[in-house]
């Protein structure tokens, strides 16, 4: 595919750069050099600028999968179902809110085709299928290992000047952007010399910004920006830029609740949900569970290979004690990850007073207005037809028509209440129930394996 533009696009450039030049009134610089200040287009530092240019095709990896190219605008995308047209970078965000919607659903992305992929030379290939895009993924190096240099810019315009064996200026071609620049060394035969118009200005991944004045300043600083930054080329879309600093202070700023935990494929969350995590600055962590109970342990967090990893260490927590890759931060939630499925869902506490589930809240909360049956952590969906009024100490069980389905009391002890005389529907409930989520108008209690959830009704 170089081959086949090499001559045609270096022609045109030169075109473009006579034309211009011819209707000046002036003649255009004869320059003179010397080796020093001159490069063949297979130097080092030339490999290094047609590196620098290459089309770079990671952004789009949520739908492609490959670095070494990225889809031309525009083009559709079935995402769990909904056809999304793709117009924008912008539009890729619409994908990722779509995968994040549901933690534990399947993702399923299906690209409408025929569609165009533009590879790192700006060439572009017509596909037709997925088994034609899955062939050119397959031919990409991934996880940052390519060729091409994402951490440094080039501040356009750029002016070359081509010469002959003698280093007689023969050329003169300005360009305006990476494509035209990339374009322009295809043109080149490998042994063709050229030099640059100096100073030349380059921008780094964080702003800043940079002139040389040689082509040996100009190697040395695109060398220094091949490993500067994380060029994330790979499919993880939801591997979301922070730093280190950032989580730090994050974890620091409030406490955070235990939303959900998954260790050895096995979900625990109704055993750790709600549990209170306090990060300090000094490196420890206090964790307060649902009694109240206080665990003590250790945190720090560091980066590696550009991800930053959150180690937590207790003697009593075994499930939390592992290096975690703090996989996403997104709005109140922080989203822990290790090993093959391992998580760990944090939510923060800032801008809310986390309830103190202690037996005067509970005994308090209770005791007023009627409660329904919303969630059943068994078969026995008919108690989802019930409502409750827990008034007085007693418990009166009403069904959809108003009518008494079943009396009895309740007594409560720290976070467990306990039911007591039912006979009739709700006679295999009797027992102690641990509250294990408490909030205003929502309790969810547990007893063994079972769980129910009931939520507050007031007229």
């Amino acid at each position: 595919m170089k081959k086949y533009f090499k001559s045609a696009m270096f022609a045109s450039l030169l075109v473009v750069a006579l034309s211009f030049t011819s209707c000046q009134t002036e003649d255009p610089p004869i320059i003179e050099t010397s080796e020093e200040e001159t490069m063949t287009a297979n130097s080092a530092a030339a490999n290094l600028m047609t590196n620098m240019v290459s089309n770079d095709g990671s952004y789009d990896n949520i739908v492609d999968g490959a670095s070494c190219f990225d889809i031309r605008f525009p083009y559709t995308v079935s995402v769990n179902g909904l056809d999304i047209t793709i117009n924008s970078k912008e539009d890729l965000h619409l994908i990722e809110e779509i995968f994040d919607a549901l933690d534990e659903d399947d993702d399923i992305l299906d690209i409408i085709f025929p569609i165009t992929i533009t590879m790192a030379d700006y060439s572009e290939i017509t596909v037709e299928n997925l088994a034609e895009l899955r062939e050119h993924a397959s031919k990409c190096i991934e996880g940052g290992s390519d060729d091409d240099i994402e951490c440094i810019d080039v501040i356009y315009p750029v002016t070359f000047f081509t010469f002959d064996l003698e280093l007689q200026q023969t050329g003169t071609v300005e360009v305006q952007s990476d494509k035209e620049m990339r374009r322009f060394f295809a043109g080149l035969d490998e042994e063709d010399i050229i030099s640059l118009q100096f100073p030349v200005s380059f921008e780094f991944y964080n702003g800043e910004k940079v002139s040389v004045g040689s082509i040996e300043e100009l190697r040395q600083t695109i060398e220094r920006a091949k490993e500067a930054c994380d060029e994330d080329d790979d499919d993880d879309h939801n591997d979301d830029d922070f730093t280190k600093e950032r989580l730090d202070n994050l974890l620091a700023e409030c406490p955070w609740l235990v939303k959900e935990v998954k260790r050895d494929n096995q979900y625990t969350s109704d055993q750790y949900e709600n549990y209170l995590m306090t990060f300090n600055e000094d490196g420890s962590v206090v964790v307060k569970d649902r009694e109240g109970n206080i665990l003590n342990g250790e945190w720090n967090t560091r980066v590696s290979d550009y991800r930053v990893l959150l180690k937590l260490e207790f003697e009593f927590l075994v499930e939390f004690s592992l290096e975690w890759f703090v996989y996403e931060i997104d709005g109140d939630r922080i989203k822990l990850y290790a090993g093959d499925g391992d998580k760990i869902v944090l939510k923060t506490t800032c801008g809310e007073e986390p309830e103190v589930c202690d037996a005067a809240f509970i005994e308090d909360t209770i005791s007023t207005c009627r409660w329904a049956i919303a969630s059943v952590g068994s078969e026995a969906t008919f108690l989802e037809d019930l409502n409750i009024d827990f008034s007085n100490r007693n418990i009166h069980v009403y069904n959809a028509n108003g009518e008494v389905e079943d009396e009895g009391n309740w007594s409560i002890d720290g976070e467990v209440l306990i039911f007591n005389d039912l006979s009739m529907t709700l006679a295999n409930y009797i027992g102690e129930w641990t509250v294990i989520e408490c909030a205003p108008n929502r309790f969810k209690i547990k007893r063994g394996d079972e769980y129910l959830v009931i939520e507050k009704i007031c007229e």
